[in-house]
């Protein structure tokens, strides 16, 4: 007859107060729902198995293997380290995107501006261009979603391309029912790698590549729809944000200059070189940006010029078309 050793650790639900505990100390907003994920990240429990087993004493050999990696993960989170980052990714458009800190956490609000294209452009064969691309979450979405033609994703970055680099590998290439992908490295300096799918339908491309906005875009080269969420904090406010943001996020990702608007400028004058005639330009925008970024893109050109709003109502993207190139 086999005696099973009775189990005298902490029940699941025990860890997972304790790590709430250890959060709210530290001011983290949303204490369980982080506590919740870095337990689940580092015992490999998912909800429906927590629920079933919340009052049960955690067995021995998994608390052994996980205890010590939840532990690590509670004290990093407590520091301010963001829940993304701990865990490696996040979450866009359905997608699940590889992050570090070299690049901005994709967040919800950006979410806006990947669906308008979709929804402009639903089942047609365009070109994107994408400037400060980052993990390349808006880049890699429209991409794989919207299945354009070509997307090209851009940044200045060296250490976001190479997140950016391995999120096409993961999504654009992995994608369902494509027959063959392809990626060729291109060049070191500046950096650009070429990412290729073929199904049985269509052939189409995704390019990543390092360019100081449009400086390493040729001349001539025009795209129907270019995007951007570039940065639009204004450099004053930088200090005020959330440790999160503040301690890190990417300064250069993050600082738009004193008034917010330096790369809406840079935008807005040179992006329409590279625009086909009728073509569109969505830029992200911070809640109070919206009058300010239309009146840029109105002195350059631009007309039928909007701004949309997020889910709480606060202005998020700005649609502007321009009509001089042909």
């Amino acid at each position: 007859m086999i005696i099973r050793k009775e189990e005298t650790g902490p029940t699941w639900r025990e860890l997972l107060n304790q790590g709430t505990e250890q959060l709210l100390a530290a001011g983290i907003d949303e204490a369980g729902l982080d506590a919740w994920y870095l337990l689940s990240e580092a015992f490999g429990i998912d909800r429906v198995h927590y629920y079933m087993e919340q009052e049960k004493p955690v067995r021995e050999e998994r608390l052994l293997k996980g205890l010590g990696r939840y532990r690590e993960m509670l004290t990093k989170r407590a520091s301010r380290i963001p829940l993304q980052q701990i865990l490696g990714n996040a979450s866009f458009m359905g997608l699940t995107f590889s992050v570090n800190e070299h690049v901005l956490i994709p967040r919800q609000d950006t979410e806006v501006l990947a669906e308008q294209v979709l929804t402009d452009y639903r089942g047609r064969d365009i070109t994107v261009l994408d400037v400060c691309t980052g993990s390349g979450c808006i880049a890699i979405s429209l991409a794989v979603l919207g299945k354009y033609r070509i997307v090209c994703g851009t940044d200045i970055s060296r250490e976001a391309l190479a997140v950016a680099n391995r999120n096409a590998r993961n999504l654009f290439l992995g994608q369902k029912r494509v027959l063959k992908g392809t990626a060729d490295h291109v060049s070191d300096s500046p950096w650009r790698t070429d990412f290729s799918v073929m199904t049985e339908k269509e052939e189409r491309s995704l390019v990543l590549a390092e360019s100081d906005m449009f400086g390493g875009i040729p001349e001539g080269d025009r795209f129907d729809v270019i995007v951007s969420n570039p940065p639009y904090i204004v450099s004053d406010v930088i200090g005020t944000l959330a440790p999160e943001v503040r301690d890190h996020e990417p300064r250069i990702a993050l600082d738009g200059s004193k008034d917010g608007l330096l790369f809406y400028r840079i935008l807005a004058g040179e992006g329409r070189e590279h625009l086909v005639s009728g073509g569109r330009m969505y830029l992200e925008i911070g809640y109070d940006q919206g009058e300010a970024v239309r009146k840029l893109l109105l002195e350059h050109g631009f007309k039928n010029i909007e701004v949309l709003q997020d889910l709480a109502g606060l202005d998020r993207v700005v649609r502007a078309e321009y009509s001089g190139n042909s």
